[in-house]
């Protein structure tokens, strides 16, 4: 929308450091919004709430979802997140905001951004930031108007010397793109604007989440200034039969180095990934390709977002994620929402729903073909009590406890080494979908090399657990490696959604060891194959193996045995909102 030069002279007037008159927002019904300190004050400690994490970023209780506009600013980590103040479901929602100087232990503030202007009425939905010159964050979000149509709004940092940006401020303008018949964009398909990116014509460009039909599209838009957005003819990318494309992000990678990149930066030694969460399944495929600054389009190299034989940053529970570089490591850090798999009403009880992964740092694989994770290495400061597990032989049929850790509360990392391949189970041509593979071939099914890894969150006598495995099968002239997190007997709880979930992990057996990470968090259970090439998050909710009563098994079903080595830390409590 075209905006008057005294407006924009306002704007750009504070950027330098001028006295601007504050606006007063049109609408006040969120002024009764409750403080931190008032939400938080009726909160029971974790004394009987046996899944309340140790480590993982929730507020005390109530709903939270997406990732909103992380960002590092003078040396302090931002996060901010969907959150609804006043119930454990889904409404209201705002932007919570917390920060970290290690992104472990995180600091709440007061909601930054609130429904208080027409364009954001009935709720300020996800957004990014985007550092301006001269260091100057600033967040595009969704907010929902009067009519219930979803546009893009700007707000930025009322005060730029407090290093918090506890407070924001919206630009009177707002909303700076609106769908309308003339832009042919669906109002209840345009949502979460990525982190805008500068090109060489000095053009600033950003993409927002839509579909024509069943197409999910990037719809991109061009800003000399960064308040007048207009609409490219084409969208950055699209994909048929895919439905709405939720939360995209778009961000360029190293060829030739684990170092993030500023999202602006082009070049020949750099690819570009492209994320879409998918509405329709609630997963999340990135693609890795080229950007075509010249037509202003993403071609990805090969496979695409619309097939479950594309790449996901994880096969488990994990959704609505998002990038930021991290200037102050030069790392592109993930972070990814990871809902409940209990009942609404089990929500709802317990007074909460939702929490965040552990962010993860993110870089280009060599081979070119994929993208690696790895968790933060802060985390590593919350180890204690380590356990060295000795080198040995794992027998077929056997279980091996791993003894003096928290089980509920920890950080295990094992290498498994195979001397004899040829016991491989031989691949079936239509074993192409390794979820399926993993709950057909769970962790009680025999086979020849595998099943073999851990059992974690497990009770005594193995009642319930969590089982995270390998198997590997032989194709043609090639080993397959599959990767299992099977929920089946997490929980004597019926009412949990217990989703086995796989992954085929491109290792090579033959030359490579075969690494399993797992961050074990009352709860929850994050597993990285491969040092990162496959990554697996399962939520679950064992009724036995709680708190003191959890216990961590290194087990081999298969019939060949397999070489141990490795290590296993309890992880402290972290001091989280």
């Amino acid at each position: 929308m075209a905006i008057s030069s005294p407006l924009l002279y306002c704007f750009l007037s504070l950027w330098l450091g001028l006295a601007v008159h504050q606006l007063e927002a049109s609408h006040q019904v969120y002024r009764n919004l409750p403080t931190y300190s008032q939400l938080t004050s009726s909160h029971h400690h974790l004394v009987n709430e046996p899944y309340r994490t140790g480590y993982h970023f929730q507020p005390p209780k109530n709903w939270i979802n997406d990732p909103n506009g992380p960002l590092i600013y003078k040396g302090i980590y931002h996060f901010f997140y969907q959150y609804n103040p006043l119930d454990a479901v889904w409404g209201n929602i705002v932007w919570a905001h917390s920060t970290s100087t290690d992104l472990v232990n995180w600091t709440p503030h007061d909601a930054a951004i609130y429904p208080s202007q027409p364009s954001d009425i009935n709720g300020c939905w996800s957004g990014s930031a985007t550092i301006l010159p001269g260091g100057k964050p600033v967040m595009l979000y969704t907010g929902i108007d009067p009519q219930n149509r979803q546009v893009q709004n700007l707000a930025y940092p009322k005060n730029l010397s407090d290093p918090f940006l506890r407070e924001w401020t919206k630009i009177p303008q707002n909303p700076l793109m609106a769908p309308s018949q003339a832009n042919q964009i669906n109002a209840s398909s345009f949502r979460d604007p990525t982190t805008a990116w500068l090109g060489p014509d000095k053009k600033w460009r950003v993409i927002i989440g839509g579909k024509t039909n069943q197409t999910g599209e990037a719809i991109l838009y061009r800003s000399k200034d960064f308040l007048n957005w207009v609409k490219a003819k084409q969208p950055l990318h699209s994909a048929e039969k895919t439905g709405m494309w939720e939360c995209p992000d778009f961000f360029p990678v190293s060829i030739h180095s684990q170092n993030g990149l500023d999202t602006s930066k082009i070049g020949p030694n750099v690819k570009h990934v492209f994320k879409v969460s998918l509405d329709n399944t609630r997963r999340e495929y990135y693609t890795i390709g080229t950007y075509n600054i010249d037509k202003d389009i993403y071609i990805p190299d090969k496979g695409s977002v619309e097939s479950d034989s594309g790449l996901r940053y994880d096969y488990g529970k994990f959704y609505a994620s998002k990038t930021f570089f991290d200037s102050s490591k030069n790392r592109r850090i993930l972070w990814g929402w990871i809902n409940e798999s209990s009942t609404v009403e089990d929500d709802i009880k317990k007074g909460w729903s939702g929490l965040q992964a552990i962010p993860r740092t993110l870089w280009l694989d060599k081979s070119g073909k994929q993208l690696v994770q790895w968790p933060v290495v802060e985390i590593e400061k919350l180890r204690e009590k380590e356990v060295k597990l000795p080198s040995s032989v794992l027998k077929g049929g056997s279980v091996h406890e791993v003894l003096g850790v928290t089980a509920a509360q920890a950080d295990v990392e094992i290498t498994f080494g195979i001397s004899d391949l040829k016991k491989a189970e031989v691949l079936d041509p239509s074993w192409t979908n390794p979820q399926l593979l993993c709950s057909q071939k769970g962790a009680s099914v025999k086979g020849g090399l595998g099943p073999f890894g851990l059992l974690v969150l497990a009770s005594k006598g193995l009642k319930e657990y969590t089982s995270v495995f390998y198997r590997i099968f032989k194709d043609h002239n090639k080993h397959v490696v599959l990767l299992c997190s099977d929920q089946s007997r997490s929980s004597l709880n019926k009412d949990n959604d217990k989703t086995t979930y796989g992954a085929f992990v491109n290792v090579d057996p033959l030359h490579e060891k075969l690494s399993l990470r797992s961050l074990i968090d009352h709860s929850i259970v994050e597993s990285f194959g491969g040092e990162g090439k496959a990554c697996i998050t399962a939520r679950v909710y064992p009724t036995l193996a709680i708190n003191g009563d959890a216990h961590l098994y290194a087990f081999n079903y298969g019939t060949e045995d397999v070489k141990i080595t490795g290590s296993a830390c309890s992880l402290k409590t972290a001091k989280i909102n």
